[in-house]
């Protein structure tokens, strides 16, 4: 029954748009709402509308819905995705335009987002609900001839208020990433993961000590300390968010 319904929906994708609309090149983008977005959205739980031009739409990418169907790219990108919160710019865009900008042969773009806010990377591993949806997403995402680049990760605000998370942060992250390349069958997959800007608890130095000794093969890390933060001290502001994106984009061109 299971292997059915997922068949309809890798079906239901495929005729999503016509194969001309469909993305070359796909990144997933993972975590929790810093990745999501949280840029304009965090007064009175309204997201403020502005869309920098770094993060405007272009014809040239795309998003993946909720419903598994391929549209036009916009803010919010996780408007759908991350649906227990008010999100507002994430670095997905700004990431996308600045990629494409610099490697046109990029072809058209396909973001997948994944983030939900307020999520421990142990809601993250194996079997669970979220790191099922995120492989199911990339799969039904590659469906049209398009080839996954790479996976942006931004997390682990969360793992900060218990030391026993921070410390096992590390050896769940690696376990993550392995098992994300094992299941996507993509053993070299590039990874870019974002060391935290701040976090929900005191152990934040310990999580980014995971994050900044993590060595494996084509996992590249973005520092975000120093990022601009909203008022809450937890999330990145728009112009941060927008940052990040281009960041995120210097390393991808590395890679």
């Amino acid at each position: 029954m299971l292997t059915l319904l997922f068949l309809t929906l890798l079906a239901h994708a495929q005729l999503a748009l016509p194969a001309s609309s469909q993305p070359n090149s796909i990144f997933i983008l993972a975590g929790q709402s810093n990745m999501s977005g949280r840029g304009g959205a965090t007064r009175n739980n309204t997201w403020d509308g502005f869309v920098p031009p770094e993060c405007r739409p272009n014809p040239k990418i795309l998003r993946l819905t909720a419903t598994l169907a391929w549209v036009p790219a916009a803010e919010p990108l996780h408007k759908d995705i991350d649906v227990y919160a008010t999100v507002g710019v994430g670095p997905g865009m700004a990431f996308a335009n600045s990629v494409l900008a610099r490697d046109p042969g990029l072809g058209v773009v396909g973001l997948v987002p994944c983030a939900v806010g307020a999520t421990t990377i142990g809601q993250w591993s194996r079997g669970g609900f979220l790191y099922s949806k995120l492989v199911r997403r990339a799969i039904t995402a590659a469906q049209g001839g398009g080839k996954i680049k790479g996976m942006l990760w931004y997390q682990g605000e969360s793992d900060t208020l218990s030391l026993q998370d921070a410390e096992l942060y590390k050896a769940r992250l690696e376990k993550f990433f392995l098992n994300v390349r094992s299941d996507l069958k993509s053993p070299l997959l590039t990874i870019i993961q974002v060391a935290l800007a701040s976090g929900q608890g005191r152990f934040i130095g310990k999580v980014r000590e995971g994050q900044l000794g993590l060595n494996l093969r084509n996992v590249k890390c973005v520092d975000a300390k120093g990022l601009q933060l909203e008022p809450d001290y937890v999330h990145l502001t728009t112009q941060a968010e927008v940052q990040l994106g281009k960041m995120l984009a210097d390393s991808f061109l590395h890679t």
